[in-house]
C-alpha cells in the first residue's frame, strides 16, 4: 500500500469504471445464521482458527453478490483481545495476519472463476477492519465513545495491530464505527507516521448530524480533507433513516473526498445481551442506495444484519443508473 502523488488510490478503477464501490454486509450475522455462537468478546474474530472456512465461505458469498470490496474479519480482533483469551502474543499477531489472508484467498479464488468465465470484472479489494477500541472492550462503547483512557493509551492499542494489518496485504484499511473526535484524532497521527497505507474513516452517528460522541460529523469529516491517503469519509453502523442527512453534512467538512456509507438496519445494540434488539427499520435497499448514490455517496454498502441479498440489490440499482432511461 504505497501512496504518494503518482500512485493512483485503489478506490480510482472502480469510480473511474462504474461510478461506485459496492462493499460488503454484515460478516458476524451471515456467521451466526451458518449455526455459530458470536457472544464472545471476540465476536467474529473468534472463529478465525476454529472455522477459518466459515469466514471464507462468507467473504465469497458477498463476493457472489457483487461485493467489489470485502472486509476482513479484525473489527475485533486485537493483540491484547487474543491474549486475554489464551494466546500467546505471536500467535496474536499471526491470528490477526490470518484474517487478511482468508479474505485474500477468498477473493483470489472468485476472481479466478471470473476470469475462466470470461466475466470481465476487476478485482476486487481487501479492506483490513480497524475497529475502534471499544469494539476490543465489547461493552457497546463504540456507540458512545466514552472511553477512560488518555490519548498516549488509545494510540499504543491502535499501533499494534496497525503495524501488523500495514503488512498483511491488504489494499486498504477501513476505519470503522468510529464513536468519538478523539479517536479520529488518534487514527489520522497514525496515518501521518504510516504514509505507505490507505484508508478510509467511518463513524458510527447517533443522529442525522452527530457522531456518537456528539461532535458534529461535518467536524469528523474535516479531520480528513487534507490527508492524502484517506481515501473517503462517512457512516457506518447507523440507521438508514439518518444516512441521506448525514451524507449531506459529511460533505460539508469533506467536498473533496468521496463518501462512505454502510448502514446497519436500524436495530439497537444491547451491550448486556451483546446482540440487535428492537424492529429494524423497513429500508428498501435497492431505493436506498439510488438516494445515497445521488446525495453523493460512492462507496455503499452494508454493515451488522444486512445480507449479500441486500448487497445484489444494490448492486442492480446502481447500476441501472449507468443505463439510458
Amino acid at each position: 500500500m504505497q501512496v504518494s502523488s503518482s500512485i493512483k488510490s485503489p478506490l480510482t478503477v472502480f469510480l473511474e469504471m462504474q461510478g461506485f464501490l459496492l462493499l460488503d454486509g454484515g460478516l458476524a450475522t451471515e456467521l451466526e445464521k451458518r449455526g455459530h455462537n458470536l457472544n464472545t468478546k471476540l465476536w467474529s474474530a473468534g472463529l478465525l482458527n476454529s472455522h477459518p472456512d466459515e469466514i471464507r465461505a462468507v467473504h465469497r458469498a458477498y463476493l457472489e453478490a457483487g461485493a467489489d470490496c470485502i472486509i476482513s474479519a479484525t473489527y475485533q480482533a486485537t493483540v491484547p483481545g487474543f491474549m486475554e483469551a489464551g494466546l500467546s502474543e505471536k500467535e496474536a499477531k499471526s491470528l490477526i495476519q490470518k484474517a487478511v489472508a482468508i479474505a485474500r484467498d477468498a477473493r483470489d479464488e472468485y476472481f479466478a472463476s471470473c476470469r475462466n468465465g470470461n466475466r470481465g470484472k476487476t478485482r476486487p479489494l481487501i479492506a483490513a477492519s480497524i475497529g475502534p477500541y471499544g469494539a476490543y472492550l465489547a461493552d457497546g462503547s463504540e456507540f458512545r465513545g466514552n472511553y477512560s483512557i488518555s490519548p498516549q493509551q488509545l494510540r499504543a492499542f491502535h499501533e499494534s495491530r496497525w503495524e501488523i494489518l500495514a503488512d498483511s496485504g491488504a489494499d486498504l484499511f477501513a476505519c470503522e464505527t468510529i464513536p468519538s473526535l478523539a479517536e479520529a484524532l488518534v487514527l489520522r497521527d497514525l496515518m501521518k507516521a504510516t504514509p505507505d497505507v490507505f484508508a478510509w474513516v467511518s463513524f458510527s452517528c447517533i443522529d442525522g448530524q452527530r457522531i456518537s460522541d456528539g461532535t458534529p460529523i461535518r467536524e469528523c469529516t474535516a479531520l480528513f480533507e487534507e490527508c492524502e491517503q484517506v481515501v473517503a469519509v462517512g457512516i457506518n453502523c447507523t440507521a438508514p433513516k439518518f444516512i441521506p442527512s448525514l451524507i449531506t453534512e459529511a460533505r460539508k467538512g469533506t467536498p473533496t473526498k468521496p463518501v462512505v456509507v454502510y448502514p446497519n438496519l436500524g436495530e439497537t445494540y444491547d451491550d448486556t445481551k451483546r446482540a440487535w434488539i428492537g424492529a429494524s427499520e423497513s429500508v428498501n435497499f435497492a431505493k436506498a442506495a439510488i438516494e445515497w448514490f445521488q446525495l453523493g455517496a460512492r462507496l455503499l454498502g452494508g454493515c451488522c444484519r444486512t445480507t449479500p441479498n441486500h448487497i445484489a440489490e444494490m448492486r442492480s440499482s446502481l447500476l441501472s443508473l449507468q443505463k439510458p432511461a
